[in-house]
């Protein structure tokens, strides 16, 4: 008797399931919101230079201050010396007179949309501008180490306890960034909370599918992306009402005080019990299901002998302790390291490169912010569609493919049709989304039990070397104003290619071992299935059996 089959005679998707996904999805609500959180707490908007203290700043300050071409306010300069007269709107300046300085007295910003930023607090602006990208970027390496920390922590300490200290992780370092007293300190609280972030998507997708029966799982890795997505109209609408910085930052991270404390109820993976030879944590942890499921007696039906030999299997693989190595010692598990790492890395690259500034839209940032939340929706009930009648190989190269097309069409596009270049640049986003549902999923039934979420870790680890790789390729439009976008098209379309060299999974047991593995390669799952179905005892005749005289 397989694992799955345990799961379908204790309840299959019963009220603990619900319950367990339900509470685990809350939290992915916020995700979103902690993701992209500085294209609002540090959204830059219009300032000039603030004029010498002893100025008049109704009359005299506007003689301190130069125009640019468009007849506003320089943003980084000012005269070295009031002057007399209209300023010159053209920008040009007569040789020896109206020279300029960089501000020197600091900067006076426009508070009409965002009242408080941290680049109004600390002065991110113009030589001091990379800062607020360091901000963002220490996040992403946040994100990156704790990938692979907690990635391999839990595969040691299991899925439960990681989680717990996650929720807790990152309700005090958001807390922490929203009341840091200068930036440097707010850095390093953002970096702390790139890491519980990471962690918690790793651990909520693989608690998740290790507790579902193998024909739902789609199901919820789609509901998984659907709370991301719903999650960032979230962000729009409490952004707008909270349109100060710390208070925007203290109001996303407060809730997970709550997730921490009925995280306690959760439940480990029985199935990482068992992988990890703990017998007795396992059958404790059934039997507590199959009491919230309603299946008492089928819970009482389970003991030692009958998980000995229907998990035989995951007991022998519980005394082989793997780790991160083994993805490149073993043949077998270096070919879907290799494979899986290009499709993280392009799928979070081109993302990047497409939502790395929603300013740049030159629409309200709120808006487009709702915007590529509503993409989402469509895009990830086409997936789903794809995913659970098609299989995950199409959904997952489909999606790579249309991004890349998107992306190459709208890099030959002219610059003045807006309307189709952001149209086909909302698409691409929505088809990346989509390829992010589909490669968690995927990834969690390609890797082993034993080394599954060592496996995630890794993945997210590349899709954050993809984003912090994206804002460097921008730089290329120095040489070529498109060149970045065909480099963001070209390697999504370059990784569908890949797809091919990996299996499909769809209706197919999780595989516990690399042999399972290789097993599914030469096609002997289903075979073996039916062997095990003609072996299997069922729980009730086997309680019989022990019952009579």
């Amino acid at each position: 008797m397989a694992f799955n089959d345990l799961l379908q005679q204790l309840g299959g998707i019963g009220r603990f399931q619900q319950i367990q996904v339900s509470l685990l999805l809350l939290p992915m609500l916020l995700m979103a919101s902690h993701n992209t959180l500085q294209n609002f707490t540090a959204a830059i908007p219009t300032h000039h230079c603030r004029p010498p203290a002893d100025a008049n700043l109704s009359k005299e300050g506007e003689t301190w201050l130069p125009r640019d071409r468009r007849g506003q306010p320089e943003s980084c300069l000012q005269f070295t010396s009031p002057q007399q007269g209209p300023p010159f709107p053209n920008g040009t300046e007569t040789e020896g007179v109206r020279t300029t300085e960089p501000c020197t007295n600091g900067w006076i910003y426009d508070n009409s949309t965002f009242p408080s930023t941290i680049v109004t607090e600390w002065d991110l602006v113009c030589s001091h501008r990379v800062l607020r990208q360091l901000a963002q970027s220490l996040y992403m390496v946040g994100v990156l180490l704790g990938a692979i920390v907690f990635g391999h922590l839990a595969d040691r300490l299991g899925r439960r306890k990681v989680l717990i200290l996650n929720y807790l992780q990152i309700a005090v370092t958001g807390i922490g960034a929203a009341f840091a007293p200068n930036f440097p300190i707010y850095c390093a609280f953002r970096l702390l909370s790139g890491m519980s972030i990471a962690g918690i998507i790793l651990n909520c997708v693989t608690l998740n599918v290790e507790w579902m029966p193998t024909h739902t799982r789609a199901h919820v890795g789609t509901l998984i992306g659907y709370a991301y997505s719903l999650g960032q109209f979230l962000l729009a609408g409490v952004a707008y009402a909270v349109p100060h910085w710390r208070q925007l930052q203290l109001l996303v991270s407060v809730p997970f005080f709550a997730f921490f404390i009925y995280s306690w109820f959760f439940i480990e993976s029985a199935r990482w019990y068992s992988s990890s030879g703990r017998l007795d944590l396992t059958l404790r942890a059934l039997q507590k299901v199959a009491r919230i499921n309603g299946k008492q007696e089928e819970g009482d039906k389970l003991n030692m002998e009958v998980l000995r030999a229907s998990l035989q299997k995951e007991l022998t693989m519980g005394k082989v302790q793997a780790s991160a190595m083994e993805l490149l010692r073993c043949p077998t598990l270096r070919h879907l390291f290799l494979c899986l790492s290009m499709l993280w890395f392009a799928t979070s690259f081109a993302y990047y490169g497409l939502v790395m500034d929603l300013q740049g839209f030159g629409v309200s940032i709120y808006l487009i912010q709702v915007i590529f939340g509503a993409v989402d929706l469509p895009a990830k009930l086409v997936s789903f569609l794809v995913i659970n009648f098609l299989g995950r190989r199409p959904a997952q190269m489909a999606s790579l493919l249309l991004a890349g097309i998107c992306i190459l069409v709208n890099a030959v596009m002219p610059r003045d049709q807006s309307i189709v270049r952001t149209s086909l640049a909302v698409l691409g986003k929505g088809c990346l989304a989509s390829s992010f549902n589909c490669i968690f999923l995927y990834t969690g039934e390609l890797y082993p039990t034993m080394i599954r979420q060592t496996g995630l870790g890794v993945g997210s680890t590349m899709a954050r070397v993809g984003s912090i790789v994206s804002p460097l390729v921008s730089m290329t439009s120095e040489l070529y104003p498109t060149m970045p976008l065909f480099i963001y098209g070209t390697i999504p379309v370059a990784a569908s290619a890949v797809v091919f060299l990996l299996p499909e999974t769809r209706g197919q047991p999780l595989p516990d071992t690399v042999q399972d593995i290789e097993n599914r390669r030469r096609g002997k799952p289903k075979r073996q299935q039916q062997e095990r179905q003609k072996q299997m005892v069922p729980l009730q005749a086997s309680a019989q059996e022990k019952n009579r005289p």
